[in-house]
């Protein structure tokens, strides 16, 4: 902090005042600030007012726990302020999230608990008993999205035993759940399916916690008699393509490391976890799948793209160079289009690609395309 000890000292003190507020004020202005100095992205107030009214591991959520907005600034001693503009609620100064970071003794696991209570909400029988069919007005039930799409990144940060509980317990019929098409939705924008509003979607725990990556929860998920660890879910993504499209190279680790993964199993658009991984650029899973004899990488996508096109469209140019460091990737091989990852490169103006992929002649003979 630029300002050095005034500013702290001046944080500190408030802190004090809040905290001396005792009971249920000093709980509900610390909690505030903890949600807002934690969150994944800014809350609104209605958001933020339902978050703490969670119980966690309580079976219901009650709506006479809800605080009013004007309570929850009270209790915090103007340390928070809603932004009109934004309709969100944030801390007064960017330099006091800079102070709460730098003294994490004042909320404890905060990432675990945060994690604790969206999955508390989310096992609630008021969520439960949610139909996804037809899908809801949220408006209603304000925290369902912010704890449907992102429970699984507070997890992944710090797990704790009860938090990975309440997720084997939500994940018990997690097809089902209303959540699962909300977080679908927000991860298959680009192509969003019909089917999303007119049926229950196939899929797993597994894949959710692959697509979080969550590597405790997928490694004891895998052991789980009858699991299909190499399942296609309803967009037809398996849990590998989830991971590696994501960068997680832990749950990558955990799921190669099976004798019954097929590693090259494509998803949505035949694209398999090594197209996935290069589209996104995530060097250390294409490293980890490279590493692999089963894993071919100049297999095509729905559109004759390889690993390689992919790259060069993208402009990643340190995957570039680790594609043309197999002898098994054919540097001119074109997609459906005619086009060539070279003439992709000049298309989309990556001129450092452009110098790796000047021509040359593939000395491969290509395998046959599965």
């Amino acid at each position: 902090m630029t300002d050095g000890l005034g500013l702290g000292g001046a944080y500190g003190a408030t802190l004090g005042r809040i905290t001396g507020q005792g009971g249920r004020k000093a709980k509900l202005g610390m909690a505030t600030l903890m949600w807002i100095s934690h969150v994944e992205r800014p809350l609104k107030p209605d958001e933020l007012c339902h978050a703490l009214a969670v119980e966690i591991g309580s079976p219901d959520f009650n709506p006479d726990n809800i605080p009013p907005i004007a309570t929850v600034l009270a209790c915090c001693q103007g340390l928070v302020v809603v932004d009109k503009e934004a309709s969100t609620i944030r801390l007064i100064h960017f330099s006091l999230q800079e102070y709460l970071r730098a003294h994490p003794e004042h909320f404890g696991a905060a990432h675990s608990i945060i994690a604790e209570t969206c999955l508390s909400y989310l096992n609630s029988q008021q969520i439960k008993a949610l139909s996804p069919i037809p899908f809801p007005d949220l408006l209603n039930i304000p925290f369902l999205r912010y704890s449907s799409l992102h429970w699984g990144m507070h997890a992944k940060k710090d797990l704790s035993d009860s938090a990975k509980l309440l997720a084997l317990k939500f994940f018990d019929d997690y097809s089902d759940h209303i959540s699962t098409k909300i977080l679908l939705k927000a991860e298959m924008f680009h192509y969003y399916h019909d089917f999303l509003s007119t049926e229950p979607p196939v899929f797993s725990g597994l894949h959710c916690a692959s697509l979080f990556g969550i590597d405790e929860i997928v490694a004891g998920l895998v052991e789980v008699e009858g699991c299909d660890i190499n399942q296609r879910d309803c967009v037809g993504n398996t849990p590998l393509v989830w991971a590696a499209r994501n960068g997680h190279e832990g749950v990558v680790k955990i799921l190669l490391g099976r004798d019954d993964i097929s590693p090259d199993k494509p998803g949505e658009g035949a694209q398999t976890p090594l197209y996935c991984a290069t589209k996104k650029g995530h060097e250390g899973v294409v490293k980890i799948l490279l590493g692999r004899r089963d894993v071919y990488p100049n297999k095509i996508d729905l559109w004759a793209e390889t690993p390689l096109y992919c790259a060069a469209e993208n402009g990643h140019e340190e995957l570039v160079k680790i594609l043309l460091g197999r002898r098994d990737v054919n540097p001119n091989q074109p997609n459906f289009a005619g086009e060539t990852p070279l003439e992709c490169a000049t298309i989309n103006g990556h001129t450092k690609v452009m110098a790796l992929l000047q021509p040359r002649t593939s000395t491969t003979t290509a395998r046959p395309k599965s």
